[in-house]
């Protein structure tokens, strides 16, 4: 792990491409591999990802590939940016062994497994856990390409984390260093329900208020999810949690928010999810969750009421309703 001169990242979506872009000029050459052939194609003719990233010219460093064996062999450093319900599925085709770091960039828990992404790396690439780390927080990918000020979270072995890091880091995109690889991947994952439940507040119309709540309680049940993992509760009091929540449930630019948004506006399931026009995490999520509520006995009265909305026709004012008149509690954090 001593010098990295290519960097290859899975998946040419907004979110690698991005990656792609951000990273270009730490690297002699970037890698960005996918299963659309018009977009790398595009990629490697005029720089561009129409159909992600319209607009945003990228550097000339950054390379195309659609044989993921290659874009493996080629990189120095790996970067996973595909949706974590198909992550399994592309990395079962990958067939070289590795001695090399794998970073996941992806977001959310497997639903067949429940899962971890760190779990499934390390399951079908075979490779030792001090070579898997997680990359994660704040992160618009439109932003992250503009190159506007963002800070993450890279989690994974302190000391090898520490070169990754200093590697990565480049002045418009800061990394900090944790250990806590399951806390991180928690916070990730679990902030995009919370984001869809304050979309479909604001889309109803309820105001900062309940907003403001939503998040603090959405933090709350993110504590508890950590635990279950056995991950640190304060984890998610940093970029990959807080600060993650805070972004994805209150920007305009999020795909789980705006989803939400539509839902409290009205818009059919069906509907909202074909004016994203791009994969909606949480609504996958959430269905983990759900089976991880009831396997564990925990209450995740957000998370539950989201499920309902999406999978078992609730209204999002009855959500709200079945919200406010939960019995009187005390509060409690991080416990």
């Amino acid at each position: 792990m001593e010098s990295f001169q290519t960097l290859s990242i899975i998946g040419s979506g907004s979110w690698g491409t991005a990656l792609a872009q951000a990273f270009s000029k730490n690297f002699k050459e970037v890698y960005l591999w996918g299963r659309d052939k018009e977009v790398i194609d595009s990629l490697n003719k005029n720089h561009e990802n129409p159909k992600y990233l319209t607009g945003i010219k990228l550097s000339k460093n950054i390379k195309g590939l659609t044989d993921i064996n290659e874009a493996f062999e080629k990189g120095d450093i790996i970067i996973i940016a595909v949706p974590t319900q198909r992550i399994r599925e592309t990395l079962k085709n990958v067939y070289i062994s590795l001695e090399k770091p794998v970073i996941s960039a992806s977001k959310g828990i497997e639903i067949s497994t429940l899962k971890l992404i760190s779990q499934i790396i390390e399951e079908i690439l075979k490779i030792k856990k001090e070579n898997i780390f997680v990359l994660s927080g704040p992160s618009f990918a439109k932003e992250v390409a503009l190159g506007l000020p963002t800070a993450v979270t890279l989690a994974g072995e302190e000391k090898k984390a520490e070169k990754l890091q200093n590697v990565l880091n480049t002045p418009s995109f800061r990394l900090y260093i944790s250990e806590d690889v399951t806390g991180v991947q928690i916070g990730g994952a679990v902030k995009n329900i919370i984001a869809i439940a304050t979309g479909a507040s604001d889309g109803l119309g309820l105001g900062d208020n309940a907003r403001a709540g939503l998040i603090t309680r959405g933090l709350y049940e993110m504590t508890k999810i950590a635990k279950i993992f056995g991950g640190k509760p304060e984890t998610l009091y940093g970029l990959s949690g807080l600060g993650d929540l805070v972004l994805t449930a209150t920007g305009n630019l999020s795909r789980n928010r705006t989803f939400g948004y539509l839902l409290g506006k009205g818009l059919s399931i069906e509907k909202a999810f074909k004016k994203v026009g791009q994969v909606v995490e949480g609504a996958k999520t959430v269905k983990a969750i759900k089976q991880l509520a009831e396997k564990h006995n925990v209450e995740l009265p957000i998370s539950e009421v989201v499920y309902q909305v999406i999978y078992e026709n609730l209204s999002p004012k009855e959500a709200v309703k079945i919200l406010m008149n939960r019995q009187p509690k005390k509060e409690q954090f991080g416990e």
